[in-house]
C-alpha cells in the first residue's frame, strides 16, 4: 500500500473547522460585542492580548483554519474544473497556509 500525506492535510482540516467553529464566537464576542457596549475596554483587551497564552489563541486562530481554507479551496478548484493544475494546486494552497502561519508566530512573537 503506498504511503500518503493525506491524512495530515485531512486531520489539519478537520482541526480547523472545529477551531473557527469554537473560538471564533469568542473572538467575535470580544471584539464586537462587548468592547462596543462598553462592558470591556480597549486597554483590558489589549493587555488580555499581551499574555501568552492570549498569543497562542490567536496562533491557533489564524494557523488551523488557513489550513482549512486551503484544503477546501484545493478541492473547490479541482471541483471546479481545474484538474490541469492540480498538480501543483496543493503546494500553492498549503504553502500559502504555512506562510500564513510563519508569519503570524513573527508578529505574535514582537
Amino acid at each position: 500500500m503506498a504511503r500518503s500525506n493525506e491524512p495530515v492535510w485531512w486531520s489539519l482540516f478537520s482541526a480547523g473547522g472545529v477551531v473557527a467553529a469554537f473560538l471564533m464566537p469568542v473572538t467575535i464576542l470580544l471584539t464586537a460585542i462587548l468592547i462596543p457596549a462598553g462592558w470591556m475596554s480597549a486597554e483590558q483587551l489589549s493587555e488580555l492580548l499581551e499574555h501568552p497564552l492570549s498569543r497562542l489563541y490567536l496562533f491557533v486562530l489564524i494557523s488551523l483554519p488557513m489550513f482549512h481554507w486551503a484544503h477546501r479551496f484545493r478541492f473547490v478548484m479541482v471541483d471546479l474544473g481545474f484538474k490541469s493544475v492540480a498538480g501543483v494546486l496543493p503546494i500553492i494552497c498549503y504553502a500559502t497556509a504555512i506562510l500564513v502561519s510563519v508569519v503570524a508566530v513573527f508578529i505574535l512573537a514582537i
